[in-house]
């Protein structure tokens, strides 16, 4: 090789090693796009689910605040899940159907985020005059529940039906949450810090299990990119 030319391309060839250092790494930065999950407002959620009063909104939609009453005869409120990620379900304890699958993969859930404290769990009993907390007691007993992280509720069924149809959008079937009014979903819904909805998974299908926790990753990693 000559010598001299290789002495004249050298401050070249630097330039394009510190060049190449420098610029891929901020193309890629540039290119990449930070996948987010959706935030659902009521626009953006099958209009079947919505309440007539609710299709126009666009944007903040949040849950509405609650007041329930747990396994242990606490009450529960918003507060108890603020800051938190959490996964809501609405059942009762003598559904022979599709709860047992629900109860099921939820308890899978709370095994496999057993350590997580930023992910929580709440349960709304349908059927609320019937599942009183002694009988919310022995079904969280027999399906392990841990108290800490997943408070199975009962309380005024009017409140509870107005959350599934207002807050959640869990339910296709209309209702005042009156005596003979009567939901039944396998709706999982995942909410955020901000109490916003981020997704919505059939909760007797295995494939969606995968899905929700793949999403709860994306979510938690949102918070640390703040």
């Amino acid at each position: 090789m000559d010598f001299k030319f290789f002495k004249k391309s050298l401050p070249t060839l630097i330039f394009l090693l510190v060049f190449s250092a420098v610029a891929i790494p901020v193309f890629y930065h540039l290119l990449k796009v930070d996948k987010k999950l959706k935030i659902y407002n009521p626009a953006d959620v099958n209009p079947n689910l919505v309440d007539v009063t609710l299709k126009h909104i666009r944007k903040n939609h949040t849950i509405s605040d609650f007041e329930l009453i747990n396994q242990n005869g606490e009450i529960i409120t918003n507060n108890n899940y603020k800051d938190k990620i959490y996964v809501a379900d609405f059942f009762f304890t003598r559904c022979q159907t599709i709860c047992i699958a629900m109860a099921y993969n939820m308890s899978e859930l709370q095994e496999f985020y057993k350590q997580d404290d930023d992910i929580m769990f709440l349960s709304h009993s349908v059927t609320p005059t019937i599942d009183s907390v002694s009988v919310l007691k022995e079904y969280a007993e027999r399906k392990g529940v841990i108290d800490a992280k997943w408070n199975v509720t009962t309380g005024s069924k009017k409140h509870i039906y107005e959350l599934a149809r207002k807050s959640y959008f869990a339910v296709l079937e209309g209702g005042d949450g009156g005596e003979n009014d009567f939901i039944h979903t396998e709706q999982f819904v995942l909410i955020d810090k901000e109490r916003r909805i981020r997704g919505f998974y059939d909760g007797t299908e295995k494939e969606d299990m995968v899905k929700l926790k793949k999403d709860v990753a994306l979510l938690k990693e949102e918070y640390t990119r703040e």
